[in-house]
């Protein structure tokens, strides 16, 4: 009976163990599969080859998925076995890539078309409120502060803002800008982002699908944005959202 016992913790060690190693070595799609994941404000591209030969592989980048494709980088080692790229300045909206990857013969084949999906292993569920803003802005204050000379020991001032989170337009906590409009497939939304000023950044003109995330990145800085969501050319609403410089992964 105790070897039986024995036997069966031995088993168990083995098994969490073997899961354990699986979880922590994953390894990417085979070419010409691939992945696009979208990480804390960029989207990374990772993929195992087993061509030879190859003379360059070019990411190609679209946002409607069909049309319009355009190489955007050449992987910079395109023999080694496993390869990345990471696009550090994806489009407002969805991004859709492929691959084209041109032999030293003259071939040349592209991959099928991938959209960028969040990648399920950085928990980004929770909606930046306001104590998450007041939070973000006093510690870069004090960063500030800290840097200009005036020591660690001053306390930065209490952030006075009055503000809340909007259900359609509204920051995660790593960081990225998420638009949810469950409705989009059967109504006409579009969404204009501006600075504080009013000065005009970008606008997605139409919102095909319920849920979007637009990486950090494309909002170039962190701090305050205003933004104006449209329905048939009509104001449906105007508020603003916060960006902050250190995020959570």
């Amino acid at each position: 009976m105790k070897q039986l016992s024995r036997f069966f913790i031995v088993a168990v060690i083995i098994t969490a163990s073997a899961s354990f190693v699986k979880a922590q070595t994953s390894t990417p799609p085979v070419l010409p599969d691939f992945s696009a994941l979208i990480k804390t404000g960029k989207i990374e591209l990772e993929f195992i080859s087993g061509f030879r030969d190859v003379m360059h592989i070019g990411v190609q980048r679209s946002i409607d998925s069909v049309l319009n494709f355009s190489t955007i980088a050449y992987v910079s080692n395109p023999n080694n076995y496993r390869n990345s790229f990471v696009d550090i300045k994806p489009l407002p909206g969805s991004n859709y890539y492929r691959l084209f990857i041109q032999f030293n013969n003259g071939r040349y084949i592209y991959t099928k078309t991938l959209m960028a999906v969040p990648d399920s292993t950085i928990d980004a569920s929770k909606k930046l409120q306001l104590a998450d803003v007041k939070e973000a802005i006093a510690a870069q204050q004090a960063a500030n502060g800290t840097a200009d000379g005036k020591g660690k020991e001053e306390e930065p001032k209490p952030v006075k803002i009055v503000w809340h989170p909007s259900n359609y337009v509204y920051t995660t906590a790593d960081g990225n800008v998420n638009i949810r409009l469950p409705d989009a497939a059967q109504k006409k939304y579009s969404v204009k982002f501006f600075e504080p000023d009013g000065s005009f950044l970008f606008e997605i003109k139409e919102v095909k699908e319920p849920f979007l995330i637009l990486e950090k990145a494309i909002f170039l800085h962190a701090g305050w944005f205003n933004f104006e969501i449209f329905e048939n050319g009509k104001s449906y609403e105007k508020w603003n959202l916060f960006i902050p410089l250190i995020y959570r992964n």
